[in-house]
C-alpha cells in the first residue's frame, strides 16, 4: 500500500527523534570500511549467524586463501571446510564462489568499484543480480563501501522499526529497506542502522523487550499502545 506524503513526513520526524536519542543512548558507532568483494563476501557468511561466528569463518577462509582469486579457483570443499564456522556452509561456500565467477566474467577482474560511479538502483539491481546476494547485503556494501544512502534492514531493524510505528507491522523486510531510506535522516545511514541492530539486542529483544528501560517508551507504538 503506497505511503502518502504526510505519513512520511511524520514517521520521518519520528525517524530523526530515534535517532538523535539512539545516538545520546549509544554515541556514534565506528566500522572498519573494506573493499566491495570483501564487503560483499563478509555480508555472505553473516547471513543466519552472529558476528562473532562471521569473523571467525572469515578469518580462516582469509587465512587459508590469502586472495580472493585462490577462494574462487579452489575446491569447494576446502572453501565450505574454512566456513563451518558461519553455518549453512554448503550453501554458503559455493554462493561465494560463483558470486566472485560472476564478477570476473563481467568485469574481468575482482573488483566492483565500479559500483560507485552508479546511480543507486542500478548498482543496488547488478548487486542482487548475483544469486544469494539479497536486499540487504546489497544495502550494506553500497552503504558501507560507497557511501551511498542506502539502509540495511535485519531481524533487529525490522522488529524495532515495527514496534516504533516507522513501518506498517505487515511490511516486509525487502519494503523495509526503501522506506528507512525515505525515513532516514540524510548522512545518518550507517550510524542509525548499527544503533537499531544495537538496540535491538540490547533492549527491544525479540520475546522480551525491556521497555521500562528503553530510551524510546515515550514515543514507542508498541509500548504505547
Amino acid at each position: 500500500m503506497p505511503i502518502n506524503q504526510q505519513s512520511i513526513t511524520n514517521k520521518a520526524q519520528l525517524a530523526a527523534e530515534v535517532h538523535t536519542r539512539l545516538l545520546k543512548e549509544y554515541g556514534e558507532p565506528k566500522w572498519t570500511k573494506l573493499d566491495g568483494v570483501s564487503e560483499l563476501v563478509g555480508t555472505i557468511l553473516s547471513q543466519n549467524t552472529n558476528d562473532g561466528n562471521r569473523d571467525l569463518a572469515y578469518a580462516r577462509l582469509r587465512a587459508r586463501f590469502p586472495t580472493w582469486e585462490q577462494v574462487r579457483d579452489a575446491d569447494v570443499d576446502k572453501v565450505i571446510e574454512a566456513i563451518k564456522p558461519a553455518g549453512l556452509a554448503n550453501q554458503k561456500g559455493p554462493r561465494i564462489q560463483a558470486a566472485l565467477k560472476k564478477i570476473t566474467q563481467e568485469r574481468g577482474k575482482l573488483n566492483i568499484d565500479f559500483l560507485a560511479k552508479m546511480p543507486m538502483e542500478e548498482a543496488r539491481a547488478w548487486l542482487t543480480s548475483i544469486n544469494g546476494v539479497g536486499e540487504k547485503t546489497a544495502a550494506i556494501v553500497l552503504l558501507f563501501c560507497y557511501d551511498m544512502p542506502a539502509f540495511p534492514v535485519d531481524t533487529h531493524v525490522h522488529r524495532v522499526t515495527g514496534r516504533l510505528g516507522l513501518r506498517d507491522e505487515k511490511m516486509s523486510a525487502d519494503d523495509t529497506h526503501r522506506l528507512m531510506e525515505q525515513l532516514c535522516p540524510p548522512g545518518a545511514e550507517g550510524a542509525f542502522h548499527l544503533n537499531l541492530i544495537r538496540h535491538g539486542r540490547a533492549v527491544c529483544q525479540a520475546r522480551l523487550p525491556m521497555c521500562e528501560r528503553c530510551v524510546l517508551a515515550d514515543i514507542c507504538a508498541f509500548n504505547n499502545r
